[in-house]
């Protein structure tokens, strides 16, 4: 018998096995680039497929055992490695940094530093440390997409400490979206010191004043899915909200997604979190006493939980504003590659003028959303309900300018359920909106109070998640909130009938009549009877029936009389009369 052997596949035969289909169309493949981890050990490689007439093809892929496969590994917690980490030159040697792993090669080869964190939405996602303190060239490409990227690392790198230069692409004359690799073949005898003499925009060039509208071409735009970090409910980049009315848990339940993120746990749905830190900002709640132990509660790793407590300028240190700090925001989090998830609690706190004003919400929250684009982050505000807005559309409902529910891309909405039949008293997170994938339906969810294990004097709340729900969130809320009003009108009316009772007993049509002009319905005022302990009195030859509270001198209280469905004092609600008969609906 012939033992099985078992070989690792090697890069060049997994690209003939993944892209067999492109091949056979004319595909020839034109790199296979080798990204490591610290340890100099493959993590991924980013395959690149040209062809004489169709689009190149760049897909990244991993080894999972002893294949291959399409895509990327979990990424590491101190972010995606670069492509080429620079080697350690003379002190006056700039590493170049370039767009791209064939631009990265080209330079290379010449015997300079060159690094790139790969394409041109990248450099948020990327661990930049490796380049703290260095001296720095940008080699743009030639298009926005190309500016717009060494923007990004150009803001990261200084954040790290390092001096930046950019090399001025509009004097070499190179084609739309060209870069470095076409250079170069313009230039085929180039040395590293020709490249290193390239022009290079001046440190304090001076801007043109006249605003100019930024125009980008269609073409220009490479389209690309929404980054879930939880499928259908968290995308990277975009806003969310959490709203709803008091008591429902809303910066509890922030806590807990916050959680599952910081420990790579499991959603409510079952799926697997990526792993990363997160942000918290609360300008409602403490730290120390309220949302730390909640966190702790929840599970988090609190070593990748970080929460913004404020602002250091110089000698002084002044309460963080996210309305005023975005800045300084932004600078601290460059140094978090691996930021997931940012929460501003109350979101309402980032609008510095008017939060009813469509404009001026618009403007307040721009700046988060911009920041959460370019770190690739899930941000999340927690906002409530206004009042008296019971019934109409869930994002509607949200306090403030209709703005914030325009400018999210995905709102969520909590309520709290009465209990029903055998079903218990329960909490609903819904997906009130979505812009960029399904709304509707939501989780049961339970909050738990209980010791801080560790901390024994110390309280906090937690999430319990439960199983899933179908509906749209208006109607599910609806269902919610008509039991909540019912219950409050069930209350009113049994304060009412014992401040009506209060003189002695009044005959059942009186009981009816008096309610109806005080907006209680007969039939609530039935049910409430037994609540409030009323005890229904059968009048007898010929005297009307009534309703009496219990003779508080009485030797134990009298209880309701266990009802049939018709019969007077044995009837379904107490005792009536003939005049009550009448009318009565099962």
């Amino acid at each position: 018998m012939n033992a099985v052997v078992n070989i690792e596949e090697t890069a060049r035969d997994a690209v003939c096995r993944l892209f067999r289909k492109e091949l056979a169309e004319g595909y020839t493949l034109a790199g296979c680039h080798r990204y490591n981890r610290d340890d100099g050990s493959e993590l991924f490689r980013v395959v690149r497929l040209k062809h004489p007439e169709r689009d190149k093809i760049i897909k990244p892929m991993h080894r999972d055992g002893l294949r291959y496969r399409i895509g990327r590994p979990e990424r590491p917690a101190s972010g995606w490695p670069l492509y080429r980490p620079p080697y350690p030159l003379a002190e006056t040697d700039p590493c170049i940094i370039v767009e791209g792993e064939a631009c990265a090669d080209a330079l290379a080869k010449l015997g300079t530093s060159a690094a790139t964190s790969g394409s041109a939405t990248s450099a948020n996602g990327a661990n930049w440390t490796p380049l703290r303190d260095r001296h720095c060239l940008l080699w743009p490409d030639n298009d926005a997409p190309g500016s717009k990227y060494a923007g990004d690392v150009a803001a990261i790198l200084r954040a790290l400490g390092g001096t930046i230069e950019v090399i001025d692409v509009a004097a070499l004359a190179l084609p739309d979206k060209g870069d470095a690799v076409d250079w170069l073949a313009m230039h085929p005898d180039a040395t590293a010191a020709d490249v290193l003499a390239l022009p290079r925009l001046a440190p304090a060039e001076p801007v043109d004043a006249t605003p100019r509208v930024i125009l980008t071409r269609g073409s220009d735009v490479q389209p690309e899915a929404v980054d879930w970090l939880w499928d259908g409910w968290l995308a990277a980049g975009k806003l969310h909200l959490i709203g709803g009315a008091p008591g429902t848990g809303k910066t509890t339940l922030a806590a807990s997604l916050a959680a599952i993120i910081t420990c790579g746990g499991r959603w409510p749905d079952g799926t697997r979190a990526e792993l990363g830190s997160v942000v918290f900002w609360s300008g409602e709640d403490d730290n120390r006493d309220t949302l730390n132990p909640r966190l702790r509660a929840a599970g988090a790793d609190m070593a990748r939980v970080f929460t913004v407590d404020g602002v250091r300028d110089g000698g002084d240190c002044y309460p963080f504003d996210p309305a005023r700090d975005m800045d300084a925001l932004r600078l601290a989090l460059a140094n978090l590659p691996d930021v997931r998830l940012i929460v501003i609690d109350p979101i309402v706190s980032a609008v510095t003028g008017d939060s009813h004003k469509n404009a001026e919400v618009r403007r307040g929250l721009q700046p988060l959303v911009d920041l959460a684009g370019q770190l690739r982050c899930t941000l999340l505000g927690v906002t409530h309900f206004s009042k008296g807005t019971s019934g109409r559309d869930p994002v509607e409902r949200i306090t403030g300018s209709l703005a914030f529910g325009a400018l999210a891309r995905l709102v969520m909405v909590t309520a709290k359920q009465e209990a029903e039949g055998e079903r218990p008293e329960r909490r609903v997170i819904l997906r009130a909106k979505s812009n960029i994938g399904p709304d509707g339906g939501g989780f049961v969810y339970d909050l738990q109070q209980g010791a801080l294990p560790g901390y024994p004097d110390v309280s906090a709340s937690s999430v319990l998640w439960g199983e899933s729900i179908h509906g749209t969130a208006r109607e599910l809320l609806a269902e919610a909130e008509q039991r909540d009003d019912d219950s409050h009108e069930a209350r009113d009316a049994v304060a009412w009938l014992r401040d009506l009772l209060a003189t002695g007993p009044v005959q059942v049509k009186d009981v009816r009549r008096h309610g109806e002009n005080a907006g209680f319905a007969w039939r609530t005022l039935q049910r409430s009877m037994r609540t409030a302990g009323i005890e229904s009195r059968r009048g007898g030859f010929g005297m009307p029936a009534t309703w009496a509270l219990p003779d508080p001198d009485a030797a134990a209280p009298v209880a309701p009389v266990a009802p049939t469905k018709l019969n007077g004092a044995n009837g379904d609600f107490g005792a009536t009369d003939s005049t009550e008969r009448e009318g009565y609906t099962l």
